[in-house]
This record gives C-alpha cells, sequence and structure tokens, in this order.
C-alpha cells in the first residue's frame, strides 16, 4: 500500500476541481426548481383546501422519510420505464444530470416546504389584517409585509437546507455523474485504489471550501437584513 502523501492532494485538486461546473449547476438548478415546488407545497398546506392541503403534507413526509439514494434509484431506474410506457419516450440518451436533478428536486422541495412554512406561521396574523385594512390588496401585503419577514426568518433553515443537499448531490457518482464525488473516484480507480485518502481529502477540502462560502455569504446577507430592519 501506498504512504500518504500529502503533496499529492494538490496534486489532484486541480484535476476534481475541473468537474466543480458540474456539481455546482446541480446545486444552482436544484434549489431554484426546487424552491419554487416548496413554495407551492407550503401554499397548499397553508391554504383552505383540504386536499391538497392533505396531499402537500403526505408528499413532504414521504420524501422526508426517503433515504437520497433510494430515491436516486428508484428516479433512475424507474423514471425511464415510466415515461416509456406512458408517453412512449426514450429516454436512453439523456444526461445523467436529468435524474441526479430530478431527485434532489423533489427531496429539496420537502424540506424547504417545511422550512418555509414555519416561517409563515412564525409571522403575527394580524399584519396581513393591518395590510387590508390600509387598501393594500392581498398579494400585496404579503409581498410588502410578510415576504421579507419571512424570507429573513427562513433563511438560517434555507441555507442548512442547501447545505444538506450539497451533501445529498454527492451520491451522483453512484449513478455515474462526474461531479466532484465522482471525479474523485474515477481518480481513485485509474490509480487502482493507490492515494485514495489523499483524493478524498482533496474532495472534502472543495466541499468544505463551498460550505464556507455559503455561510459566509448567508452571514452577509444576514446583516444587510438587520441594518435594512434597524
Amino acid at each position: 500500500m501506498v504512504p500518504y502523501t500529502p503533496s499529492y492532494i494538490f496534486k489532484v485538486l486541480p484535476i476534481i476541481l475541473s468537474a466543480l461546473p458540474v456539481t455546482l449547476w446541480v446545486i444552482a438548478l436544484t434549489v431554484f426548481l426546487g424552491t419554487l415546488l416548496g413554495a407551492s407545497l407550503t401554499w397548499a398546506q397553508v391554504g383552505s383546501d383540504t386536499g391538497l392541503a392533505g396531499f402537500a403534507r403526505a408528499y413532504v413526509f414521504t420524501l422526508r422519510c426517503t433515504p437520497p439514494i433510494v430515491l436516486l434509484f428508484l428516479v433512475f431506474y424507474g423514471l425511464p420505464q415510466f415515461l416509456t410506457w406512458w408517453l412512449h419516450l426514450d429516454v436512453d440518451g439523456w444526461s445523467r444530470t436529468i435524474f441526479v436533478v430530478v431527485t434532489m428536486v423533489l427531496l429539496f422541495a420537502a424540506s424547504v416546504s417545511e422550512v418555509f412554512k414555519a416561517a409563515y406561521l412564525a409571522v403575527p396574523k394580524g399584519q396581513m389584517e393591518a395590510g387590508l385594512s390600509i387598501g393594500l390588496t392581498g398579494y400585496q401585503t404579503f409581498r410588502r409585509i410578510l415576504l421579507p419577514q419571512i424570507f429573513k426568518i427562513a433563511l438560517p433553515n434555507i441555507i442548512t437546507a442547501i447545505l444538506n443537499l450539497m451533501k445529498d448531490a454527492a451520491l451522483a457518482y453512484t449513478i455515474g455523474l462526474v461531479d466532484v464525488m465522482g471525479a474523485g473516484n474515477l481518480l481513485i480507480s485509474r490509480n487502482l485504489g493507490n492515494y485514495s485518502l489523499e483524493t478524498y481529502t482533496a474532495v472534502a477540502f472543495i466541499y468544505w471550501g463551498l460550505a464556507l462560502i455559503l455561510s459566509v455569504a448567508s452571514h452577509l446577507l444576514e446583516h444587510h437584513l438587520d441594518l435594512e430592519n434597524s
């Protein structure tokens, strides 16, 4: 077995970093689409339609209880068969990125929906009535008065949800997507298992860097919101 070689970490870092755009693309697309779906689920849960509320709660419960790797395999192996049966689509040529994004959106939406719901319920309901009483419409009251408060309350938990997404998305290598984790595993395979610890250390450095950037950005945004409200 090859002895641990710290210098190898910096040798493989540029190679692994070349796959970083794939990881960032998956995370960005998931956050965007998952936020839209999560907001819709929140709207359904707090709305007056009991049927939609029941469906949304069942969705959130089911997805939050499903291990990410299990859902990834269900989507990767099951979605092509479903689309072939239902729409007669041949998806054999589809990029693995699509299946990863679909999986992560389903999971992220369930998590962020609960974040949005908790933040919405934390805002005093009298503020909606106050907005309506001064002539604002329901939409204007929500956008100008409630939404800024909901976002500020939800921000720390949104960041936590994105960090969890980043870790869950690392499972994409199991279906062959060459993201940061996938690139690391390819290097280990090419080296016949040698320098595994050094390679995984390099992968960890990249994820730690992403988490640090996200945390600093979150702190700066919270500080900015505090200044605006002071």
